[in-house]
């Protein structure tokens, strides 16, 4: 069993469900809703100066509708649109997800609400194990949707024995984290191996393949996502290559597929009618270029980051740099030329501030802003297409993360100012 860090490297306790460390201004998911309110206000009020072209999103989620307009009339029609199109959108999928042909297919208004609506409808009481890849974690999607369904829930990172973990606690749903949002990999072979050695203590396996369904085949050759072995895949419709909609796709066994729709309508996490018209469309127009030309733009950024802010701190990952929030914040009070002892500040509002910066100043839109409550909070560009471009090009981007850190370590001593920046009014 994987040994779980309980605080950050300034010893604050990590919250067990998102992974890092609350403060003073971001005590709880409402002041992260309220951060996100904050950062579209933030974006709003500079596209209203500046125009939308003011405005690159690096947060490797492309987010268009990309309907045609003739889908307005037919297929977003809430009664009869679903029929007109399920056959076609079943097709489309299967194909993306390397599925079978009488596989089942579903799109819910989330990959989180999906992951949720499958633990509640198949874990029967018996708990889940979560296989991640090693380094990684569980998306806070797994751990919430454990404790919706009430089952205990066993977390293994993929380099240690998570064999014994299934065996032991015999669940009913193991869950394979195959890229977490972090861009950790657990290769095919292991994620094929707990595919196997769930089947035989009689699990169900999902393959949370929000990243990984395009990832590992597009850029490290693996095998499409439902030929991994697992009885169920789900995969983000707006990220790692795909335009959107914001939803999530589940492909799989069809009775199994249908039991997971059905609580999801329970929940109300279905995805209506215009929703899955447009993650049709999304499915085809895919091409694997989208994604690797936003591996190449994203891994260029980061080799220019590391040159100019030290590899010691920035990592590249395959879509491009991230800093991790402890090293962020280090780094801050390095600038500020302040000893973070005893500052009341964590990690995830120094991450936080720092992407308010990058925005409001520079139009680069992060999750850092506009991450949902349990979104990670290190400081990650992932480029989407034309982003770079949008803000002035490569060396702009190095010049505004520069100055963003710079702009934060002038208000670590002034916490009133660090909370609005972040969170905007806070009365």
């Amino acid at each position: 069993m994987t040994t779980k860090k309980t605080t950050d490297s300034f010893g604050n306790p990590l919250d067990p469900i998102v992974g890092f460390a609350r403060g003073n201004i971001i005590k709880s998911s409402v002041d992260e809703a309220r951060r996100l309110k904050n950062g579209q206000t933030i974006a709003a009020e500079r596209l209203r100066r500046l125009g939308p072209d003011s405005i690159g999103v690096f947060t490797g989620n492309q987010r268009e509708f990309p309907l045609k307009v003739e889908d307005l009339n037919t297929h977003c029609e809430e009664w009869v649109g679903p029929g007109l199109f399920a056959e076609e959108l079943r097709t489309a999928a299967i194909a993306h997800m390397g599925g079978q042909s009488g596989d089942g297919v579903a799109v819910v208004n989330r990959t989180s609400a999906g992951i949720i609506a499958t633990i509640a409808a198949l874990a029967s009481g018996k708990g889940v194990v979560s296989v991640v890849p090693p380094g990684g974690r569980s998306h806070a999607s797994v751990i919430r949707g454990s404790g919706i369904a009430q089952v205990p829930l066993h977390e293994v990172q993929g380099d240690k024995d998570w064999a014994s973990v299934i065996e032991e606690q015999t669940p009913a749903l193991v869950v394979i984290t195959t890229v977490t949002s972090s861009l950790e990999f657990l290769s095919d072979d292991a994620a094929m191996d707990v595919v196997a050695v769930a089947k035989r203590a009689g699990a169900l396996v999902l393959c949370d393949e929000a990243y990984g369904a395009r990832m590992r085949p597009v850029l490290r050759g693996g095998l499409p996502s439902l030929q991994l072995g697992g009885d169920l895949s789900i995969t983000n419709c707006d990220k790692a290559g795909l335009s959107g909609p914001r939803s999530g796709l589940l492909v799989g066994r069809p009775s199994l597929v249908t039991r997971v729709s059905a609580k999801a309508s329970e929940f109300g996490m279905e995805a209506r009618a215009p929703i899955a018209a447009s993650a049709l469309r999304s499915l085809q127009r895919f091409s694997p270029k989208d994604l690797l030309d936003e591996a190449q733009s994203g891994q260029a950024l980061g080799k220019a980051l590391q040159n100019a802010m030290g590899a010691d701190l920035v990592e590249v990952s395959d879509l491009g740099p991230m800093i991790e929030e402890d090293l962020a914040m280090k780094e801050v009070f390095r600038r500020a030329g302040r000893p973070t002892e005893g500052s009341g500040i964590a990690p995830a509002e120094i991450t936080s501030a720092i992407g308010a910066v990058l925005l409001r100043d520079h139009g680069i839109l992060t999750v850092n802003t506009h991450g949902q409550p349990g979104a990670r909070v290190s400081v990650r560009l992932k480029p989407t297409h034309g982003a770079i471009e949008k803000v002035g090009g490569m060396e702009r981007v190095v010049d505004a993360m520069q100055a963003s850190f710079d702009s934060v370590a002038r208000l670590v001593h002034a916490p009133a100012e660090l909370a609005q920046l972040i969170l905007g009014e806070t009365k």
